[in-house]
């Protein structure tokens, strides 16, 4: 398999065959790329395998940055695996060195520790290659270097016998078939490539098994040959797609939306999930993009709903989203998205919300609760209501939050913009302190007096009283 990257390289304007540098991958994208390859190796620890919070949120993986890891016992149980970044800070001008990840295995035995110096071989081999001979390779008939040992202990003769065992128990134990896989990725370096060049007979699987391999073992090439004989489970290989990180995932992903005219709106919205959930902000953005015209009859809320979708583990994202949505997909975004910001009075994506149209619907009570709950960002709400956040005249639970909470200012606001006071007290006959009742019938009663006064402007104007006169 290629190894994983830190920078960002694209073709030369001046001459395609050549690449240029255009900056460094972030460290949650080259996580999730890592995650994604031990998983499917097998080597991923059983307990967790967790990035360190100072890495995520976008943060970029520092130039000539190099990897290494160390493995050890834990304190009280468990063997740990550490990873960490080291690289020379030109500002600073010293070498620098940070926790990356950390993977924990329950277990504590000999065998235990053992494991986990595999997926520290393995972590540091798809940063720095291999450099090994993998089964598109091999010679048939003889091996060049037999080194043996205890991790595999396995000439390549013999190992091709066990890929051919492996295949077959594959085909014959379905629930069996994970663990075949990871092993045959490990011994082959992609099922694919055994598949290709090794392989005595075609193995007894459908194409599109075939493509998912190809998807999982990031073999671009083949899954552009297998794709047009499985056009009609488009939906189901997108998901795929989406949910495989990396550069060759978007690349795959890219094929698929290209050469597919439609896709169930179902299956375009779990693709977009597992965009997020891998934390591919590019693929995202990419997907949102071409939703309107990959997804016919696309729901109005779509944009908004993936922005909520990725607001608990991936706040950047969803913050993206927003910032990429038209003034028309914010106002048909579902009004929680208001309470999700409202929770970390979130002014700056609050704004942009407001400011895009969405309304406060169902959600205005408790976003104007959060906001105003012992005054600590009632000038927040105020803000925002100044600005166009809409509210129902006849959502009384929301001035009841305001109310309660003694925010007087915001209160009056929704009294100017057109709910009743009075009957406000007769749904809620004992709500707030007396200081914010008077407050506010005082406030109402200037209201009142301000729209008589309007009246009767209008009603003492030429030509605005006394009807119609035919003569």
């Amino acid at each position: 398999m290629e190894i994983i990257e830190f920078d960002r390289w694209k073709p030369s304007v001046d001459n395609p065959r050549k690449v240029e540098y255009v900056g460094q991958r972030t460290a949650q994208e080259v996580y999730e790329e890592l995650k994604h390859r031990l998983d499917g190796q097998g080597y991923l620890p059983d307990e967790y395998f967790l990035l360190s919070d100072e890495w995520k949120n976008g943060r970029e993986i520092p130039r000539d940055a190099d990897l290494f890891c160390t493995v050890d016992y834990g304190a009280s149980e468990g063997v740990y695996v550490d990873v960490y970044l080291k690289w020379y800070d030109e500002k600073q001008k010293k070498s620098m060195t940070e926790r990356f990840i950390t993977g924990k295995t329950l277990g504590e035995n000999g065998n235990d520790l053992d494991r986990m110096f595999l997926t520290a071989s393995a972590i540091t081999k798809a940063v720095h290659g291999d450099h090994a001979t993998h089964a598109r390779y091999m010679q048939v008939g003889g091996a060049d270097e037999d080194t043996g040992g205890r991790v595999i202990h396995l000439s390549q003769q013999e190992e091709k016998v066990i890929i051919e065992a492996l295949v077959e128990q594959r085909e014959r134990q379905e629930e069996a078939m994970s663990q075949t896989e990871q092993l045959l990725r490990r011994m082959t370096g992609s099922i694919t490539a055994y598949m290709d060049t090794v392989g005595q007979r075609p193995l007894r699987i459908s194409d599109y098994d075939k493509a998912v391999l190809a998807v999982r073992d990031g073999e671009l090439s083949a899954l552009r040959e297998l794709y047009p004989r499985v056009r009609d489970q488009a939906g189901e290989l997108l998901i795929e797609t989406a949910n495989r990180p990396g550069v060759v995932g978007r690349q795959m992903t890219l094929l698929l939306v290209a050469d597919t005219e439609r896709f169930p709106e179902l299956a375009y919205r779990t693709a977009c999930q597992k965009a997020i959930a891998i934390n591919d902000p590019v693929k995202v953005a990419f997907l949102l993009e071409q939703a309107g015209g990959c997804v016919h009859e696309l729901s109005p809320s779509f944009h908004g709903e993936m922005a909520g979708c990725a607001y608990m583990d991936h706040r950047h994202i969803a913050k993206e989203i927003i910032r990429q949505c038209t003034n028309e997909q914010i106002a048909a975004a579902p009004p929680y998205l208001l309470e999700l910001f409202a929770q970390d009075a979130d002014f700056h994506t609050l704004s942009a919300l407001v400011e895009k149209g969405i309304s406060g619907g169902d959600s205005a009570a408790r976003t104007l609760h959060m906001l105003t709950y012992e005054g600590r960002n009632s000038w927040i709400a105020e803000e925002l209501l100044e600005k166009r956040m809409w509210v129902d005249p006849n959502n009384y639970g929301a001035l009841h939050a305001c109310v309660e909470n003694g925010a007087v200012d915001v209160a009056k606001l929704l009294l100017d913009g057109g709910m009743d006071f009075n009957q406000y007290r007769q749904r809620f006959p004992d709500s707030g302190s007396p200081d914010t009742i008077q407050a506010l019938e005082e406030h109402w009663q200037t209201i009142q007096e301000q729209a008589q006064k309007l009246e009767q402007e209008q009603a003492d104007a030429p030509g605005m009283g006394g009807g119609m006169a035919l003569g």
